[in-house]
């Protein structure tokens, strides 16, 4: 081989390297099978929305199932962090998943973007930043509601995992401070077809209120049991259940349900100077031009969130570093913790050092169902 052959090889051999070098991979392990599933599906929606570049440089997205199994969540992790080599992981919609996720993330110190409200102890989440509300936000937004409804005693009724436990450590001490007395707890696993007993002793105890602690259409469910029960009162559905599945499944039951939600499924009924309305209004035209009028939901606003955050912080990471370094890793989580409050469809984000939730507490909106459709509550 002549010296000059060789040497063109060797340049376009490192022309490519360089190239595959600027590619950004982004990992997302995704809650596509299994009871999470009304989540997963409508998140992944979301991140196929994406461009397919940020900041001039191409972006390779790799999802994966992780079929609301946290065992398959952290299996998908560290293939994500190994073998795929990504520098930022997505997911999982489903909370229990994206907490064993979240080891993965610290060990290999890459950038997880939960697209649930994960709760990690202090200290344990370095690496992990969360793209939706928390359930303090969210159940401050319902509190809120019970107040000035005149609402004085409610029953809980919510999943065994790690969902429904920090939704109930989240609304409890709000309840005490508003004078609200929780009559009645109760829990039921995911994948139950039935919450007969629970109901039973919760409409026995004959509270104003009900508080269900679901997600996707698994939320209509326990709300049936209520209601075929005798429940009359008030039901209050977490930003979990925050999509049509819910009018879906639930039928007339869930009719008058209040929901907790990002300002995004409601935006066109937002007042103007909302700092997410513009935002909400696009995406949700973008999204029901592609699945169908009524399909805008909480879940898919998450994975475009995610984009507009990384439009913001990429740019500023590729001064310190190249795609697939540990460099750039670290310089993308430094960028989070220090860009300044980003307007996006749920809010408004703003991450710190000491902070990885972001959003304001006055974020939430509450929603009820009037007619099959969603109606902002004032």
């Amino acid at each position: 081989m002549t010296i000059l052959k060789k040497t063109v090889l060797a340049a376009v051999a490192a022309l490519a390297s360089a190239s595959a070098l600027a590619d950004i991979t982004i990992g997302a392990s995704l809650s596509l099978t299994g009871p999470g599933s009304g989540l997963g599906i409508p998140m992944s929606n979301g991140l196929k929305m994406w461009p397919a570049t940020i900041a001039g440089e191409k972006v390779k997205l790799v999802i994966l199932d992780d079929a609301t199994d946290p065992t398959k969540g952290v299996q998908n992790a560290r293939r994500l962090v190994s073998e795929d080599k990504v520098d930022v992981i997505v997911g999982s919609g489903v909370t229990p998943v994206a907490i064993a996720m979240s080891e993965v993330a610290t060990e290999s110190k890459t950038v997880q973007l939960a697209l649930s409200p994960i709760g990690l102890p202090p200290g344990k989440d370095p690496w992990s930043f969360r793209m939706p509300q928390s359930n303090g936000v969210m159940a401050n937004a319902m509190v809120g509601h019970m107040v000035k409804h005149g609402i004085k005693t409610v029953g809980f009724l919510g999943y065994t995992d790690a969902y429904g436990e920090q939704w109930l450590q989240a609304v409890t001490p709000l309840l005490e401070k508003a004078g609200i007395k929780l009559l009645v707890t109760e829990r039921f696993a995911r994948a139950d077809t039935s919450v007969t007993a629970q109901a039973l002793k919760l409409t026995a105890a004959n509270p104003d209120a009900m508080i269900v602690v679901a997600s996707g259409s698994g939320a209509a469910m326990p709300q049936l049991g209520l209601v075929e029960r005798g429940f009359k009162g008030k039901v209050y559905q977490t930003h979990a259940a925050a999509s049509k599945d819910l009018m879906r499944v639930g039928g007339k039951a869930v009719e008058g349900t209040l929901v907790t939600s990002g300002p995004v499924v409601v935006a066109e009924q937002l007042p103007d100077s909302h700092p997410s309305k513009a935002l909400g209004v696009k995406f949700n035209a973008a999204y029901e031009a592609i699945h169908g009028p009524g399909t805008r939901n909480q879940f898919g606003a998450h994975g475009y969130d995610t984009y507009l955050m990384l439009e913001r912080v990429i740019p500023l990471a590729l001064k310190k570093g190249k795609p697939g370094t540990a460099e750039f890793r670290a310089a993308l989580k430094d960028a989070l913790e220090s860009t300044p409050a980003l307007a996006v469809t749920h809010g408004v984000l703003d991450f710190t050092p000491t902070d990885h939730w972001g959003f304001r507490p006055d974020t939430g909106v509450v929603m009820k169902v009037v007619n099959g459709e969603w109606k902002l509550e004032p």
